[in-house]
């Protein structure tokens, strides 16, 4: 980063995204740690400004973190002034996405026709009491299109809110002016796309015929996040015959129910006299993240946990009832009715994959498939939106950015997500990830819903 010219002294801070800073001070190392990253901040502040008072002078901070770079100069009376523009991060230091929009249709000009002059009648001629000043006649419509005319006394936009991210949401708090960064902007964008309710359900696919191709995760996390920012309403299902994991991966609610626990009872729960807290008795509440799980039983042989088309659908009316977005965590074989049957139902598909070859392979083949399997399906294929997933912490990195770049000329929208200690077993908690890793899949999210 170029330094400004400034005769004052140079301190340097790096904050982390694990709630940890150093400052670099006359080339000595001191360590900042924290309970969050806003608080992490506050303290590097605090030891500058404190530094200030002992030079007798202002302070450039030189600072750096996940969001980029930016100077700012701290007064020995804790006032602080931004210099000089930000630099944002290197696009491999925050979560990458490749978008694969559709080109907008071209403007035609059209001749505009100016409108014909008001034609007004004439007005009628009274004449005038001696006792009364003769006064002249306003015409109707010149009151009419001045009302037409008349600007809303209503605020169409709401004012922008100040930064509450990084150096920017420190310096909003002590006063500074300090716009959003793009970054930030960004984000508010996304948690606007997934706050959104829709008309009527949306039931969306999360799909890859290999399995290990981390659609359970998926699963999980698209529906944390959408429950999260959007309210309840929202239903992870596994449909899966062969041995589905989501039950073991998420919270089990005071009961063991599963799929086949709820389908003897759709009727009853399709019936005028239920009510939402029936489902309660099948589906376990995910406490954090707000967001229900309809469990496969992954202890029972596959052939004893067939469901066929009817019995899909019955169980889909039950979910589009009491659910405003269901997503479906997949098994693996594309022959089975209820995989068929998920296709035919679906709003949006998702293929979920990892960086390996494999998967990535699997899940653009199950893409063409589609493609070729009838009109509906094409379309879903064609809106599709690809997650790839660097699983492995010993990754190479650009590994799921090549994966990504594969699938964007046959995906809507393609989404990486970065390698989480905390997806790699266990329960699956959005708050459990790194803010690397929730942020991006917020953004997938907003991909998905996109499409909704």
């Amino acid at each position: 980063m170029a330094q400004q010219e400034t005769s004052h002294p140079t301190i340097r801070a790096i904050v982390n995204p694990d709630a940890t800073g150093v400052l670099v001070i006359e080339g000595t190392h001191h360590e900042v740690a924290g309970n969050n990253d806003t608080h992490v901040r506050e303290q590097i502040l605090t030891q500058v400004t404190g530094r200030a008072r002992m030079y007798g002078r202002p302070v450039m901070l030189i600072t750096e973190d996940a969001m980029g770079q930016g100077q700012l100069i701290i007064s020995p009376d804790g006032s602080v002034e931004a210099v000089g523009e930000f630099i944002p991060a290197e696009p491999a230091a925050v979560p990458e996405e490749t978008v694969q929009r559709a080109e907008l249709p071209p403007t035609y000009d059209v001749e505009r026709v100016p409108p014909p002059p008001a034609v007004f009648p004439a007005p009628t001629v009274v004449a005038p009491q001696a006792t009364e000043p003769q006064q002249a006649a306003v015409p109707q419509a010149t009151i009419s299109e001045r009302r037409a005319a008349r600007a809303s006394f209503l605020e169409k936009e709401a004012p922008e809110q100040p930064a509450t991210q990084g150096w920017r949401g420190v310096l909003a708090r002590v006063g500074v002016q300090v716009a959003p960064s793009e970054t930030e902007l960004a984000e508010r964008r996304d948690v606007h796309a997934v706050s959104q309710h829709w008309p009527g359900p949306r039931t969306i696919a999360i799909v890859n015929g290999k399995g290990g191709a981390n659609k359970t995760p998926t699963t999980a996390l698209l529906s944390a996040v959408f429950a999260r920012y959007g309210g309840s309403g929202v239903l992870a299902w596994d449909n899966n015959e062969t041995r589905g994991t989501l039950g073991w991966r998420t919270e089990q609610g005071p009961h063991e129910a599963t799929v086949h626990n709820l389908l003897p009872q759709t009727e009853r729960l399709l019936s005028p006299a239920a009510q939402s807290s029936d489902l309660a008795h099948f589906v376990h509440h995910q406490t954090g993240d707000k967001y229900d799980v309809l469990r496969s039983n992954p202890q029972a042989l596959s052939a004893d946990q067939r469901i066929s088309r009817v019995e899909f659908d019955a169980l889909h009316q039950v979910a589009s009832k009491y659910f405003r977005l269901i997503f479906i965590d997949s098994g693996n074989d594309e022959s089975a009715e209820r995989w068929q049957q998920m296709i035919d139902r679906s709003d949006q598909l998702v293929i979920a994959t990892t960086a390996l070859g494999e998967h990535a392979e699997a899940g653009a083949l199950l893409l063409d498939g589609l493609a070729q399997r009838d009109e509906r399906s094409a379309a879903l294929a064609d809106n599709a939106v690809v997650i790839v997933s660097q699983s492995e912490k010993s990754a190479d990195k650009g590994d799921a950015q090549q994966i990504a770049n594969g699938f964007a000329s046959i995906a809507r929208r393609v989404v990486t997500i970065p390698f989480d200690e905390a997806l790699h077993s266990g329960k699956i908690r959005y708050d459990a990830l790194n803010p690397i890793t929730r942020r991006a899949w917020l953004a997938a999210a907003a991909a998905v819903a996109e499409g909704l």
